[in-house]
Order: C-alpha cells, then structure tokens, then sequence
C-alpha cells in the first residue's frame, strides 16, 4: 500500500519501525480509501465499523466524513416459486420502515403546541467542556475540548414541552410500504437486491437514508429440491418396474417429461434429464434435472401376488454351501 518505493523498502524491513517517524497523513497520502471501502456499510451486532467511504481511516488519522450519518440499512427476505426463477418478473415486497409522524410533521411536538430552543445548549444540541493542559519541558498549554451530547434536550436542539401522542415525541412512527422489485432471470439462492434510499431514515436531520436489501430465497416445491441451478427430484417405481424396466412421466418446470427405467434398476440409480433445471444467473446455460429412484417393496401381498413371489424364488439358483 505504500506508493514510495523507500518508504515500502523501510517497511518491509524493519515493519513499522521503518515508518516510525512518517506521519500519517504522509504514509497514506496516494491511497484512496474511499475507493477501497467506498460504499460498503457493515452492520457486525450493532457495533459500526465505518467501512463507509473509507470512514474506519478517517477516524483514524482525525478526518470525519462530511454531512450527516445515512441511515441504517433494512433487510427483507422475499419467498419466490422456482417458476419465476425461471421466467424473472416483477414481485411485490412489503415491509416496514420508519418514516416521518404525520400527525406532528416530524417535530415531535403535539399539534397546536410550539418548540423552543434549548437553553442549556442554546440550540446546538452539544455540550463543549474545555480544560487546559501543560504539556512538555517548555510547559506548553494546551486546551482540550471534550463535545458530549446535550442531556437536556438530548442532543436536538430544541425542548418539546408536550409530546406528540401518535410518535411519543420521536418525530417518527413505523410505516409499512410496498413497493415492486423486478427478478432477474436465474436469481441465485440468497441474492440480494439493492433498493438505494429505501432504508431507515437518518437520525440527524439532513441525512440521507439507507438501502433496503432484498434476500431472494427459493419456496419450497413439493416436486423438487433445488441446488444451485440442478433440480433434484426422488421417483418411487415397483419392483417389477425395477426388474423390467419401465416408461415415467415426471414432472418439471416445463411440464411433464417421460422418462426411461432401465431394466434391472438398482435403488438409488440416477437418471440425467439435460437442460431440464434452472436457467443460468447472467448466462444462456441451464441446468439439468435428476431423479433418483427409490423401489418401493410390497408390505402386504395377495395370495396371487405371494404364489407369484414364490415362483420367483423356487426358480433362483440355489446358494452353492460351503
């Protein structure tokens, strides 16, 4: 990551040692940051990270982000049938999200009543305390400021003497929305798709909101089990089916398709249907669909089924003893 050839060298040898007496500000000056980790926001437990336009470096190296923080991200899981994997489309998408109090036009305060300014932090929303400091052997002063957040009106500026009943002074209540997402063709299992803006709103004002993500899962199909792109489907037969050999209909996503069972089918055999599973994300492939048989032995016989049986095994070969 370091551009100068010396200064890389000096790491590479010594590690940090090497670049000791390098600022900051210097060691990184050629490397974008923003490019890096820009527009990446991780949510680990709560606990903000500022992988958001290289912010985790400016905390580090003293720069803060311009403007007001964006707002947090909503995740939504969206159910789909594997008939619109096929096909892509438009699927509705309802979720809740918070957006601004009607009832007090977002300012917290109850219809018919007024805002005044905080007088404990005339409005700023901050509280600034400063103590002095001597610092080194010349005893320089130095003044440290430390900004909290106003406990008075915590942190908004303004003091609200009657709450608005509908957001209980919030200046926000949560909304429930629809809106139509379009599905790619061969949406992949657990894909999200980005709505941008259709996030939490920010809690200072002037910020804009997050993005709604839209994690696109398969529904369950009593017929199939996907993987990947393959479809996988379980088909009894009979034991003479097995033995001889048959003809199926099976079902797949474009309707039923004969299939043929080989004689003397084992249990667990499975047959290959090419092209017969879901289109490709992004590509003209698809894939294919496999059945595996399973051969279902009689619990309970007729007399005319059990004298048949009993044929069968008086023409087998007898076990050669020992």
């Amino acid at each position: 990551m370091l551009s100068d050839p010396d200064k890389r060298s000096a790491y590479d040898a010594r590690g940090f040692a090497g670049v000791a007496g390098i600022s900051e500000e210097e060691l990184f000056r050629n490397v974008d940051f923003g490019d890096l980790f820009g527009g990446l926001n991780f949510d680990f437990g709560g606990l903000d990270l500022g992988f958001e336009g290289g912010g985790l470096f400016d905390r580090f190296f003293g720069r803060r982000r311009a403007g007001p923080p964006r707002g947090r991200n909503i995740e939504v899981l969206l159910s789909i049938p594997l008939s619109r994997v096929v096909s892509g489309g438009e699927e509705k998408v309802q979720y809740v999200r918070r957006s601004t109090c009607s009832a007090c036009r977002g300012t917290g305060a109850k219809d018919g009543t007024r805002l005044h300014r905080c007088a404990s932090c005339q409005g700023t929303g901050q509280k600034t305390r400063e103590s002095r400091r001597r610092k080194g052997a010349g005893e320089t002063e130095v003044i440290v400021r430390n900004v909290t957040e106003c406990p008075e009106c915590r942190g908004q500026g303004v003091i609200i003497d009657e709450p608005c009943p509908a957001c209980k002074g919030t200046g926000v209540v949560d909304k429930e929305e629809s809106l139509t997402v379009n599905i790619p063709i061969g949406v992949e299992e657990g894909m999200a798709l980005r709505v941008p803006g259709h996030g939490m709103p920010s809690e200072s004002p002037g910020g804009t909101p997050g993005d709604l993500f839209v994690i696109v899962r398969s529904k369950p199909d009593p017929r199939f089990e996907r993987d990947g792109r393959d479809l996988w489907r379980r088909e009894t037969i009979t034991v003479p089916e097995a033995v001889l050999g048959s003809k199926r209909n099976v079902p797949s996503l474009n309707g039923s398709v004969e299939v043929s069972v080989p004689a003397a089918a084992q249990p667990g055999l499975v047959l290959r249907l090419a092209r017969k599973g879901l289109p490709e994300f992004g590509g003209g492939r698809r894939g294919d669909l496999y059945v595996r048989l399973d051969v279902q032995i009689p619990e309970h016989l007729s007399k005319q089924e059990r004298k048949l049986y009993e044929q069968l095994r008086a023409l087998e070969k007898p076990a050669t003893g020992a």
